[in-house]
């Protein structure tokens, strides 16, 4: 079974959270190019070098949720997407079921947050426009899937 390929280290400023969600990316990346089941994936993510660092619970939290759902998250993010699923990159398509899954089960963490996360991982580990394309496509996503929230932030500006 292939492993994952490494993905760079996060800076040292880098916080556990953070650092969840790059291995997260890069396991989420590894499953849609190999294959492998979640559970071989989540082991060898467990024993990479940056694990020690990320918040262990955060990254259960995340790999289960975007593991078991990723097709159901795709699904769901498609409407906000300017092209088909499938011609996403694998890299961008994890990004945006990352950023997906927290916006609709981490209500606790505002989803400008959300969005700025992910727009890092992009800006660290996309195509070179990739970060515009994953706030754009987060930015419709969120105003769907929490829409009192973006409504209340957008009201709070034009006071």
């Amino acid at each position: 079974m292939p492993s994952a390929t490494p993905i760079k280290p996060a800076p040292a400023r880098a916080t556990p959270r953070r650092r969840a969600r790059e291995l997260v990316l890069q396991g989420l990346y590894q499953r849609q190019l190999s294959g492998n089941a979640a559970a071989d994936v989540r082991a060898q993510l467990a024993e990479s070098r940056g694990y020690a660092r990320a918040d262990a619970e955060f990254f259960d939290a995340l790999w289960s949720g975007v593991s078991r759902d990723f097709d159901a998250l795709v699904a769901d993010v498609a409407p906000s997407l300017d092209r088909a699923p499938a011609e996403l990159s694998p890299v961008e398509r994890a990004i945006v079921v990352i950023g997906a899954w927290e916006l609709a089960h981490r209500p606790e963490t505002p989803y400008r947050v959300v969005i700025n996360e992910a727009v890092e991982l992009a800006k660290a580990y996309g195509g070179t426009d990739g970060h515009k394309f994953v706030n754009g496509v987060l930015d419709r996503h969120a105003a769907r899937v929490r829409g009192a929230e973006v409504d209340a932030k957008a009201a709070r500006r034009t006071r």
